[in-house]
């Protein structure tokens, strides 16, 4: 019995025709949009965890302390609480940091009459203290230092890129519902046009009382093969798109948001998107009915 649904199924695809393939076509490109999201908002994801973790603040002096001096600047900027460790950066360090940076354009620091870096403390807050309002409060607590000039860094781009990545998600949550209700549709009208076809055998079997779940079981196989060959199709373009465009976008992700490669989707989201194209198909068949004559 299974071979003969299975045999029905396919013998329905191909009487769906052009419309079949509208159908799959259709849900490659839902699922192409679903997946060109959800591989974008993961990258920003990631993103804005590796940059929660090495969250830095960075406490410009006023003068360069002499060395005898560090020690006890160090001590006054850790009792300001909520400091997992304070480095001390000296002017010459920081030069040295920025020929680094600037690798063969570092020729362009001989033509500066002095050092114009100021002396800095870099300060890693604990992670309780990693927060848009923790950090806030430690940079209120450490510019009120006298041998302060200025503090910088903080949380506040990290959240803003945060929420990106969830409006992201939300447009693409939006987009590919569209074009899955779309291509649900078009399943539906392609297994319609084959119930049409096969009208006369439905009703044969039916008055030689077959079962009602064997008579509509290869409609559904038939949209469930639709919606697998259409995830298959949103995979190798998204594959596709990945490997032609990854290699131009990295250098601008790392200078950027820090990240120095676009990762692909893992293994269980395009597990997850086999799965979704597959029950869009299934939907689609199952929700076909013979037009009422």
């Amino acid at each position: 019995m299974i071979a003969f649904v299975f045999s029905e199924a396919l013998r329905d695809l191909r009487r769906a025709g052009r419309v079949a393939v509208s159908a799959v076509v259709l849900i490659g490109i839902s699922l192409v949009a679903l997946g060109g999201f959800w591989l974008l908002s993961s990258n920003l994801g990631r993103a804005v965890a590796e940059w929660r973790e090495r969250v830095r603040i960075v406490v410009y002096l006023k003068r360069e302390p002499a060395p005898a001096e560090v020690a006890a600047l160090l001590q006054r900027v850790q009792d300001a609480g909520s400091i997992a460790s304070a480095v001390y950066v000296g002017k010459a360090d920081a030069l040295q940091s920025l020929r680094r940076a600037l690798g063969k354009d570092a020729t362009v620091l001989e033509q500066l009459p002095s050092n114009p870096l100021p002396a800095s403390i870099e300060v890693t807050p604990t992670p309780a203290a990693a927060t848009p309002d923790g950090t806030r409060a430690l940079i209120a607590r450490l510019g009120a230092l006298p041998e302060v000039e200025e503090v910088a860094g903080g949380l506040e781009w990290v959240e803003r890129l945060a929420h990106w990545q969830r409006l992201l998600e939300l447009i693409g949550l939006g987009v590919g519902a569209l074009l899955c209700s779309a291509a649900i549709l078009t399943v539906t009208t392609a297994t319609t046009l084959v119930l049409h076809a096969r009208r006369q055998e439905t009703e044969i079997m039916r008055l030689v009382g077959a079962a009602e779940i064997l008579v509509r079981l290869p409609l559904l196989l038939q949209g469930m093969l639709q919606g697998l060959l259409g995830a298959l199709l949103a995979l190798l373009t998204l594959k596709a798109a990945h490997s032609l465009v990854a290699p131009h976008l990295d250098p601008l992700l790392n200078v950027t948001i820090g990240l120095p490669t676009l990762n692909f989707l893992p293994i269980s989201a395009l597990a997850m998107l086999i799965l979704a194209g597959t029950l869009l198909g299934g939907v689609g068949g199952w929700l076909a009915r013979a037009p009422t004559r």
